[in-house]
């Protein structure tokens, strides 16, 4: 067995494609299920043909979804966090804190929340950046 994708229920379809794009994922696909929805499949340069997030429409909604107490986050790996921030920044992405590490042989990290307020976790692993 291998994990294949995350499914995330956003609102607007474009908004959140922005968000994960300026993150580094790319849209691979587009999939309309009847006149219900829309799935729209993100990938990162180099994972090959298996998208890692896929992000559901469902057209007509427009009330936000519970995110609910068990969600915690996505994670992404990066190699500049200070780049990634400040690129983040040019779009109005901004971290839910400064970034910080949790231990002293930790990686820096800091939180940012996508369009619907889904929490990603930017992770800078240490010798990395």
């Amino acid at each position: 067995m291998s994990l294949i994708h995350t499914c995330y229920r956003i609102l607007d379809i474009d908004r959140s494609v922005a968000f994960y794009e300026a993150l580094g994922f790319q849209e691979m696909s587009r999939f309309p299920i009847g006149d219900e929805a829309i799935n729209v499949y993100m990938g990162q340069p180099g994972d090959g043909e298996e998208p890692r997030l896929e992000l559901t429409y469902n057209i007509g909604r427009d009330e936000a979804y519970e995110i609910g107490t068990g969600y915690g986050h996505i994670a992404v790996s990066v190699t500049d966090l200070d780049a990634v921030l400040s690129s983040l920044a040019e779009h109005g992405i901004q971290p839910e804190r400064p970034p910080y590490s949790v231990g002293e042989d930790s990686s820096r990290l800091c939180f940012v929340r996508d369009p619907d307020g889904y929490r990603v976790e930017l992770i800078e692993r240490r010798g990395e950046g």
